[in-house]
């Protein structure tokens, strides 16, 4: 039996085995390829997505469990690539190799989206299970400040 599920606000048919990870689905058969396969555990955070508004990591998850859910891919975080926390990320040079980026990036979303004025600490608990390999996890909680703070102007 085929089934749907919603990513970026699109219906797919998930015509695939039951047991399938997200990360293979988006990857091998939508090409979304900006959620990154890391360690396959659900351990390193670059396959970060969200599942109805919550960071989720999609190598782990299986697409028989989304049924009836709103995924989003850092494709789908914004239609032209302004999401404010992709913009801080430059303005705050934060990628180097850029592999863990967008998974930083959908956590940190998913974070702001829950707490909009997050202290040092909770940008540190939220964010630690996301590696960055080039250990710009100080440009990564700048970037996250500033947008934070951006927030809190607008309240």
């Amino acid at each position: 039996m085929t089934n749907t599920i919603k990513i970026n606000d699109k219906t797919f048919d998930i015509d695939v085995p039951d047991d399938m990870p997200l990360l293979w689905f988006l990857r091998d058969h939508l090409e979304y390829t900006g959620t990154k396969f890391g360690c396959g555990a659900g351990l390193c955070g670059a396959c970060t997505v969200h599942v109805d508004g919550q960071a989720t990591r999609s190598c782990v998850l299986p697409v028989s469990s989304l049924v009836g859910k709103s995924i989003t891919t850092i494709e789908g975080l914004s239609k032209d690539g302004d999401h404010p926390l992709q913009k801080a990320w430059l303005e705050n040079n934060v990628p180097q190799c850029g592999y863990c980026q967008a998974g930083q990036i959908m956590n940190a979303a998913s974070l702001l989206k829950n707490n909009a004025a997050p202290s040092d600490d909770e940008i540190d608990a939220a964010m630690q299970g996301n590696i960055c390999r080039c250990g710009t996890y100080q440009r990564i909680k700048k970037a996250i400040k500033s947008v934070a703070y951006d927030l809190a102007k607008e309240v």
